[in-house]
């Protein structure tokens, strides 16, 4: 076992006076006339890594615990790098996968239940390490031999063919007997279902309940803790689209030829955000409540908010200050990928001075964001719809977005929010006012 020495000892025909010699290798007989060579062996280590257990992995600093999901049972069998379970956390989901292919032999952790980093998670045997072998079963019993069948009985004679049409029974002359639908009484009503079985009724009005995961949780948490410490405010204003839609049929084309991406309007409004942002610095700043000091970032962080099924997810895209129209398209259509599949790190939404979320891809028209804490503002932008306005004295058709700006009064005054917004406003009906720097 393992690399133990095993002795092979035939030492047959050796009187017990004789004594033992040792070598480096050998184990010598000595006998005045003869001597027996006694070889040893060493085996080969035996594998007894067959069954591992894998372990939580390790969080980021700011999640300590999460809830586990499980994608598989005991029994089944894995790939290599094939999900066996989710860990999901107040900001993302991480997934386990398997460490190498196999079968999973035991859950250490139920369904939903809170796991740290470290905590094993579950047993899997690798492939090639043959499990225990079930004891065979039983051969069936050999069948019974069938008993031989009594001679059945001779049919019956044939009845003999009528020769006569049988006789018509005579039709009464009286009227029939007439009742009132009163006095119909109703079919007998189907037998009841068995005590246990639920019979669906038509129109049932039936609910049921659902656990809150952990991101909705948090979700929850946070947008509260925003109204109970922001003093927030919303302030409104309309953008003419005509301009940025113009621009982008035009270069489109030639956009995704050249950078293999797709020209929308968000990078458009990230832009003209940071564009606002570092002319009015105290939008993109923040009151820390501990120390009650406003920070100023010299940097533009923005947050763009990205609705997936298990919830409300913002990836931050960074230093847009640098960045252009062509940079911040590939950030944002990156960041949506991962949070589509959900493989978003802690990493990709930490920080974010300023938030964008975009709900006119619903088709929203109109709407009051709530503040993404621990930041200052957030800009709603909404769905383009043709509206009539008044330009130049004339009533004329043009596609009109609103947009909302929701800030924190204690830090942003109405003049910097207003001015911040309008800001906006320029920059996107007329992006010429990025490249003068007006």
């Amino acid at each position: 076992m393992g690399n133990r020495t095993l002795a092979r000892c035939s030492l047959s025909g050796v009187a017990g006076s004789q004594g033992l010699a040792y070598t480096n290798s050998r184990k010598l007989v000595v006998n005045s006339s003869s001597v027996f060579t006694v070889r040893y062996f060493r085996t080969t280590a035996v594998c007894r890594d067959d069954v591992v257990t894998v372990n939580t992995p390790a969080f980021a600093e700011s999640v300590t615990e999460g809830d586990v999901r499980w994608e598989k049972a005991v029994g089944d069998t894995v790939a290599e790098d094939e999900v066996v379970c989710e860990i999901e956390t107040d900001k993302t989901s991480v997934q386990v996968p398997a460490p190498a292919a196999g079968v999973i032999e035991a859950l250490l952790v139920p369904d939903g239940g809170k796991v740290e980093g470290g905590t094993p998670l579950f047993k899997l045997r690798k492939t090639g390490a043959a499990p225990a072998k079930a004891k065979p079963a039983a051969a069936p019993p050999p069948p019974a031999a069938p008993e031989p069948v009594a001679a059945a009985p001779p049919p019956p004679a044939a009845a003999p063919i009528p020769t006569t049409m049988p006789p018509v029974p005579p039709v009464s002359t009286q009227p029939i007997d007439s009742k009132p639908v009163s006095a119909v009484k109703p079919a007998a009503a189907p037998a009841a279902a068995p005590p246990g079985e639920a019979v669906p009724s038509k129109g049932a009005r039936s609910e049921h309940r659902v656990k809150m995961n952990r991101m909705r949780q948090r979700i929850a948490q946070r947008l509260k803790e925003a109204q109970n410490t922001c003093a927030m405010l919303t302030t409104f204003n309309e953008i003419d689209m005509s301009n940025i839609r113009e621009m982008r049929a035009v270069h489109k084309d030639p956009f995704l030829k050249k950078h293999n991406l797709k020209l929308g309007f968000m990078s458009a409004f990230v832009k003209a955000a940071a564009f606002a942002l570092q002319d009015q610095p105290v939008v993109n700043a923040v009151i820390d409540d501990t120390t009650k000091e406003i920070v100023y970032r010299d940097y533009v962080d923005i947050s763009v908010a990205v609705a997936t099924p298990r919830g409300l997810v913002v990836p931050v895209v960074r230093n847009v200050e640098n960045m252009n129209f062509a940079d911040i398209e590939r950030a944002i259509y990156e960041l949506g990928e991962k949070a589509r599949k959900n493989e978003l790190a802690i990493e990709d939404m930490d920080g974010g001075t300023f938030t964008i979320s975009n709900g006119g891809v619903f088709g929203s028209l109109f709407g009051t964001p709530i503040i993404n804490p621990p930041q200052s503002a957030i800009l709603g932008m909404h769905a383009i719809f043709d509206r009539p306005v008044a330009m130049g004295g004339k009533i004329e058709v043009r596609p009109m977005m609103y947009v909302a700006l929701t800030y924190d009064h204690r830090l942003i005054d109405g003049r910097e929010a207003v001015t911040f917004l309008r800001k906006i406003k320029a920059a996107v009906e007329d992006p010429r006012v990025l490249l003068l720097d007006l």
